[in-house]
């Protein structure tokens, strides 16, 4: 099994503007195919640290001396490159969201295609998983979920139909929860809706905007002068956050302008929105969402 098929792989690298004796991070190791890309336009003396939290991606580690992996997850990025000594790089590329590997392994519940255990850790040290979610939320939190994170019109109605079943009998399956909610499943949009419901749970529970949030703001924090940032995303509440941050850096309302009215922003725009070609989405239906946005920190 293909553990994960890099997408958008040429352009996300090609933006970072690679410098051959340069320091760069990839935080989204996963199956290693941005990473060892990145690898090969490296000189001897580069350096790129990945991060993963998934114990599945180690397995998958390059044996490269230019190379460290560390198993944890993006949002601790400052940190733990601190402890490498590491203050400032060059580079540092994300490839959000789920990994094909994660959708594919029927028993980490991520997929609308198998029934598994509510689960749905991107990392298995996470106390919070999607069984948790689904049966120990209350129905405003619940509500709160499916609203934020899956944009889904009918969420209260989506929580009271959970909250309801579950003081019958606990919902432990995926299977269980698509039995749960079939009256809201109409088979013409059932796998959109269900895609919205899976998406919403599994950002609660890894956390999802919040960790892209302190990602971005830690980046800005490490990249050099001239650095780059490229980040892939595949939904619109991803690509908000990043268009927002490189637009301005901030997530909400617009920096302070100067006397004469002008703003300072930390980042400039590096080209348009790249979007994957018919070509890459026929070989990898994955790549239809993708979104590839690129910046360069101001000096």
């Amino acid at each position: 099994m293909e553990y994960h098929n890099p997408v958008l792989l040429h352009a996300s690298v090609d933006g970072l503007n690679i410098k051959p004796d340069g320091v760069y991070v990839d935080v989204t190791f996963g199956g290693g195919g941005h990473s060892k890309e990145i690898l090969s336009r490296l000189g001897p003396n580069g350096k790129l640290f990945a991060f993963d939290q998934d114990e599945d991606a180690l397995a998958n580690a390059i044996p490269d001396e230019r190379f460290t992996l560390i198993n944890e997850n993006f949002r601790f990025i400052k940190r733990f490159l601190r402890f490498y000594g590491i203050k400032e790089v060059d580079g540092i590329l994300g490839d959000l969201g789920v990994s094909s590997h994660q959708f594919d392994v029927p028993e980490r519940g991520f997929s609308t295609r198998f029934d598994a255990d509510l689960d749905m850790r991107m990392s298995q040290k996470n106390d919070l998983n999607a069984y948790r979610v689904v049966n120990e939320y209350d129905e405003a939190n619940l509500k709160r979920v499916f609203l934020d994170y899956g944009e889904l019109k009918n969420a209260p109605a989506l929580a009271r139909t959970i909250v309801e079943a579950r003081e019958h009998r606990l919902i432990k399956t995926t299977d269980e929860l698509k039995e749960v909610l079939m009256k809201y499943l109409p088979e013409r949009v059932r796998n959109k809706i269900l895609a919205q419901i899976y998406q919403a749970i599994r950002i609660e529970v890894n956390q999802e905007m919040d960790v892209l949030k302190e990602f971005l703001e830690q980046s800005l924090e490490i990249l050099k002068p001239g650095g780059r940032l490229s980040v892939i995303s595949y939904h619109s509440l991803e690509d908000r956050l990043v268009k927002r941050f490189i637009k301005n850096g901030m997530f909400e309302g617009e920096p302070e302008r100067d006397f004469y009215g002008n703003f300072s922003v930390p980042f400039k725009t590096i080209g348009k929105l790249i979007v994957p070609d018919n070509e890459e989405i026929k070989l990898n239906s994955r790549a239809r969402s993708a979104k590839l946005r690129i910046a360069e920190k101001k000096g």
